[in-house]
């Protein structure tokens, strides 16, 4: 009797979560307030034809598709983004040499002490140095940009929502709006904002950057805005997270020793308790 009335009310339990996962949905959607009219022109985030390398359990890393997007940050996007957390130096693990290290921080200019005047002056970085800031101040950067304060792009995709995916949709997402949701809602793009589907409310602060043709890759790729967005999205995907790989590479000898010990274990259960016969009730 006990067991059987345990059943019932293990049963109704069961039943009334059900019952409230299946409508608490639709008693939230209804008491929600209405969405703004630019929902209207939100579309779903996209990726590149056959995703990103270094995405999965078992991704690598580009290093030709990220120094592309170095080449993209450097020319197009450093001159309103920092990239404050990266050293020069840190470009060695995608492919560059030493020497071309050094190169490349030294075509940046940094904040730098004059030794003989204590004046401060700009100098050529060193590879110790990390990635200089476009702006003096905050102050400075919202002048130079309709009040918006342009972000730091060195953890960008994890700062995000999905961000790898996010940056890439962003780059691609100006468009025209719908004439007919236009009409219908009656929304418009504030003077010194601009449309993009992708953005959450939908009028962004920056223009649209990237264009068929913007740059020209030494590798013979052709610089489409798909292969442009990809190859940027990839580079501050790694600057985000540099040991990715090194972190799923080490999940799988993890999950290795993980199996190894329980079959050992199962084994030896199974040696130790071979020779016990089980009691007769």
């Amino acid at each position: 009797m006990t067991i059987r009335l345990a059943g019932i009310i293990v049963g109704l339990v069961i039943t009334g979560i059900l019952v409230l996962w299946s409508l608490l949905p639709g008693v939230i959607n209804y008491s929600a307030p209405e969405k703004p009219d630019y929902y209207a022109f939100k579309e779903e985030l996209i990726q590149p034809a056959g995703g990103f390398s270094f995405e999965g359990p078992l991704g690598k890393w580009d290093t030709a598709q990220l120094q592309r997007g170095y080449s993209v940050y450097k020319q197009v996007c450093s001159s309103c983004h920092s990239l404050q957390y990266v050293a020069f130096r840190n470009l060695q693990e995608i492919g560059f040499s030493e020497e071309e290290v050094r190169a490349e921080a030294a075509s940046w200019q940094v904040p730098g002490i004059d030794p003989n005047t204590g004046e401060d002056i700009m100098r050529p970085a060193d590879p110790t140095d990390h990635f200089p800031m476009p702006y003096p101040n905050e102050t400075a950067a919202r002048l130079a940009n309709n009040n918006a304060y342009p972000p730091d792009l060195s953890l960008i995709t994890k700062a995000r929502p999905d961000g790898v995916h996010y940056v890439y949709s962003l780059n691609l997402g100006y468009k025209e709006p719908d004439p007919e949701l236009l009409e219908k809602t009656g929304f418009e793009t504030p003077t010194g904002l601009y449309f993009n589907v992708y953005f959450p409310n939908v009028n962004l602060a920056m223009p649209q950057q990237i264009y068929d043709g913007l740059v020209t890759y030494p590798d013979g790729t052709e610089p489409t805005a798909e292969q442009i967005s990809a190859d940027v999205t990839a580079f501050l995907a790694w600057t985000a997270e540099p040991k990715m790989i090194q972190r799923k590479q080490t999940g799988w000898v993890v999950i290795g020793f993980l199996l190894f010990m329980t079959a050992l274990a199962f084994l030896s259960y199974k040696q130790v308790w071979a020779g016990m016969k089980p009691k007769n009730k």
